[in-house]
């Protein structure tokens, strides 16, 4: 059981992140204490179906002897080496190696970070010195989608398209812009093409705006996470990438959320064979078990920025924990997991879960259910022929998260009443039933919605 000092102790010193700051200390904290596989128990004793796997992170689920085994046995021998000053160590280098290996294209050279923020942060800089380099200094401004998620740091934050990220935050920055979510559920287009139409249409519009010679890069999610989960049509992010190159811009994709397993491929890049100029992940890359991150750049890429540093001065980037070793080491055995069957899983049982979760359409109260692999989303609606979203202060996400809780499943309630879901991806078929039949029951709690 929890005491009530630990709750005390939190609510006086713990500043957390992305909660209602006056409502949590209210509310008090919730407190894991053990995980094994999909299922999470609470200080409590509750065990829980964690549908989210973390913060959409912990891929490989929970438990992993080999990977707290890789872990232990690297803190014993090396617990850090920096990167810097031409030092390194063994799992760093190896890592790097074999993330070069599985990357799409030619993103043969990898810079690592703690996570994605610092990895989009990290991609900034990359472009605006490679820019520079080339002797096209004018490019600065980025273009990104609305409703897109960049990380929190103070770039990033401004390319995420989320309004609490920049309210008060003075954000976006003047070089920061976006375009239209294809959001295919709440969009006027009648079909993908259109769509994908649209999408094009919408850029090269930006593009045109701002001048072509004082355009750096667009960058996109493949699938939207934070926005709600957005889904765009096979086929976007391919023509998004066709037109950067036409428009010479570069193209970056952040697979923080997609990398490693979670829309099936190791990378979701993969669905449409895109090579990026620049690639983000984090959070699957180590399931969660440590903090890491990575930044995939491109040959082309790599050389212009080496070849224009200086004899004999830094490269102006980097970070104390940059390849941390011990990170480094579980990343590799995450990856093995990966290879070892968890992808073939993901593919497997993705499209099980795809179709189990279309059985929702019938629930009174789902608008839409939208799915890549074991990514997905329910948009709660209260009229499915309008598309009426339920009212605000019908408060229907704190709702639905005090409900799956109590119904043994845990998910990501948006506050623009979608639930989002990303179970680990060596979730059953069995477990995906036992997933829908508490989510369902969940859902059924809001049935007053209706009226």
């Amino acid at each position: 059981m929890l005491s009530n000092s630990l709750i005390e102790k939190d609510r006086a010193h713990y500043f957390h992140p992305v909660v209602p700051i006056r409502a949590h200390e209210e509310r008090g904290v919730t407190v894991m204490q053990s995980g094994k596989g999909v299922f999470l128990t609470d200080s409590e004793g509750n065990e829980l179906l964690d549908g989210f796997a973390g913060l959409w992170c912990v891929n490989a689920g929970y438990g992993h002897e080999n990977v707290v085994a890789a872990a232990a046995e690297q803190m014993q021998r090396l617990p850090y080496a920096t990167g810097y000053f031409h030092f390194g160590s063994e799992p760093a280098i190896e890592l790097a190696a074999k993330l070069a290996e599985l990357s799409p294209g030619d993103l043969d050279h990898v810079f690592f970070t703690l996570g994605g923020s610092d990895a989009v942060d990290t991609v900034i800089r990359m472009v605006r010195y490679y820019f520079n380099a080339r002797g096209e200094g004018s490019k600065k401004h980025f273009i990104a989608l609305e409703k897109g998620y960049h990380g929190s740091s103070s770039n990033g934050a401004g390319l995420t398209a989320l309004p609490v990220f920049h309210d008060k935050f003075d954000l976006p920055m003047q070089w920061q812009h976006h375009i239209a979510s294809p959001y295919p559920y709440r969009n006027e287009a009648t079909s993908d093409a259109e769509i994908i139409a649209q999408g094009v249409a919408n850029l090269k519009a930006k593009v045109a705006e701002l001048g072509a010679e004082d355009t750096a890069a667009f960058i996109m999610e493949l699938v939207q996470g934070s926005g709600g989960v957005i889904v765009p049509p096979e086929g976007y992010a391919k023509a998004m990438q066709d037109t950067c190159r036409e428009l010479g811009i570069l193209f970056i994709v952040d697979e923080v959320i997609t990398g490693f397993g979670r829309t099936g491929p190791m990378f979701g890049c993969e669905h449409e064979g895109l090579t990026p100029d620049f690639l983000t992940t984090a959070k699957g890359l180590t399931s969660g078990y440590a903090p890491m991150g990575a930044v995939f750049v491109s040959d082309g890429v790599y050389q212009t920025i080496a070849n224009a540093v200086p004899e004999g001065v830094p490269f102006g980037h980097g970070f104390t924990y940059s390849g941390h070793p011990v990170s480094a080491a579980v990343a590799l055995e995450v990856i093995k997991l990966y290879e070892g069957g968890m992808i073939e899983n993901s593919k497997k049982v993705g499209a099980y879960f795809e179709a189990q979760l279309k059985t929702l359409l019938d629930h009174p109260l789902v608008g839409d259910i939208r799915a890549k692999g074991l990514l997905a989303a329910v948009e709660i609606v209260t009229d499915k022929s309008t598309k009426t979203k339920p009212a605000k202060e019908m408060n229907v996400a704190a709702r639905l998260a005090k409900a799956g809780y109590e119904n043994g499943v845990i998910f990501r309630a948006f506050a623009d009443d979608v639930i989002g879901l990303a179970p680990p991806i060596c979730i059953t078929e069995t477990e995906v039933d036992l997933l829908m039949t508490r989510l369902r029951a969940t859902l059924n709690t809001l049935l007053d919605l209706k009226g």
